[in-house]
């Protein structure tokens, strides 16, 4: 990833359909998925596979009270918007511990 995509963001953006979505389907609270966001280490990646109309990322990090979360977001207006968020898998949870090694 050339250059870091949480340049410049200034919050984040939650509305009526997306504030709730995360905790219907897997019990993540939108304020959980924003803390990973100022956590070490946080990994991103590029999610080019599931969107043509705007830059997607995926992101794996670790809330304050020690949560492992997978969280896929785009960024909007300098705003980061959260798609989806989640615990990580048994994969994704050991390549995380791998960056921190």
């Amino acid at each position: 990833m050339p250059t870091d995509p949480l340049d410049g963001c200034v919050g984040f953006d939650w509305d009526d359909g997306n504030v709730d979505k995360n905790w219907a389907s897997h019990r993540v609270a939108f304020w959980e998925a924003e803390e990973i966001f100022f956590n070490e280490p946080l990994v991103l990646r590029s999610d080019s596979a599931h969107s043509t109309s705007e830059a997607r990322y995926l992101s794996l990090g670790v809330t304050d009270s020690a949560r492992h979360l997978f969280v896929s977001f785009t960024v909007r207006n300098a705003l980061i918007r959260v798609i989806s968020a989640r615990d990580m898998t048994r994969r994704e949870r050991a390549a995380y511990a791998n960056t921190k090694a």
